[in-house]
């Protein structure tokens, strides 16, 4: 790294900045400002959809560009909208959607698209919204194009069985990334988190170099080989740790504020 601090700080949200409870600290929100105070740029990088963005952005009191659906989709948090997405192809994700299930026939899908959400009956989702479309997966993915189309299995095979068998049916027209053990996220080709921020990135007349990034699960690895500098947080998946430039504390232990106090000082 170069010694002036980040003109750029990428952060993933669950199980990284945000606590366990689904809160952001104190300590966290004072080291976001110093970033802000030595007129760097805060950038949410996560695969949470747009529509539930509102309440983390107002805890953190962080506005501007987030990159939402692990890279499909560029939000506006200050005025609410989306700025572009990249979409699933309905007939790409339509045969998926039938492969995966003849793979997989305990899985059940559920469908992001933008601001808008509909899942089949069986599938649980973390973020409940009063105005999804219930139905069955061919409904959804002629009504609702994805921006990201999930897989969540009740049991049965193991998981990475059902990671490769999905991994092998996407081939190249479709990009699968996972952020925990029971859930497969499945996006457009060439859609990731790395995409989307090496485009933001450049926007504001930045580069790789410029940049560090925040992260856990494996849907932040795209992100991490290409950013400056990569930090992993002490919780995160096995192959993050690896993959990262350096470790932190855990999320419950406000590990990205640690980092930013040291390269962010107050007095700056």
């Amino acid at each position: 790294m170069t010694v002036s601090p980040p003109a750029l700080v990428a952060t993933d949200l669950d199980g990284t900045l945000i606590h366990s409870d689904g809160s952001v600290s104190a300590r966290t929100r004072a080291a976001l400002r110093r970033v802000r105070h030595h007129g760097a740029t805060v950038v949410f990088v996560t695969g949470r959809p747009s529509r539930v963005m509102a309440n983390i952005a107002t805890q953190a009191a962080v506005g501007g560009l987030a990159i939402c659906a692990n890279g499909a989709l560029v939000f506006d948090l200050d005025a609410g909208v989306t700025v572009s997405q990249r979409q699933l192809a309905v007939a790409t994700a339509l045969r998926l959607a039938h492969g995966i299930r003849a793979a997989v026939p305990d899985a059940s899908f559920a469908v992001e698209s933008g601001g808008r959400f509909g899942r089949e009956a069986a599938f649980e989702t973390m973020w409940p919204d009063p105005e999804e479309l219930v139905s069955a997966y061919p409904e959804l993915l002629t009504a609702l194009p994805a921006t990201k189309l999930l897989v969540r299995r009740a049991g049965g095979l193991p998981f990475t069985e059902v990671y490769e068998a999905i991994l092998a049916l996407a081939g190249t027209e479709a990009v699968v990334t996972t952020s925990c053990t029971d859930l497969l996220e499945i996006a457009g080709a060439g859609v990731s988190k790395a995409v989307a921020l090496a485009e933001l990135a450049a926007r504001h007349g930045l580069s790789a170099a410029d940049v560090i990034a925040f992260g856990d699960m494996p849907n932040d690895l795209p992100m991490f080989a290409w950013a400056g500098h990569a930090v992993a947080v002490a919780n995160a998946h096995p192959d993050v740790l690896a993959a990262a430039d350096e470790i932190t504390a855990s999320n419950d232990e406000d590990g990205v504020a640690l980092v930013l106090e040291r390269l962010y000082p107050a007095d700056g």
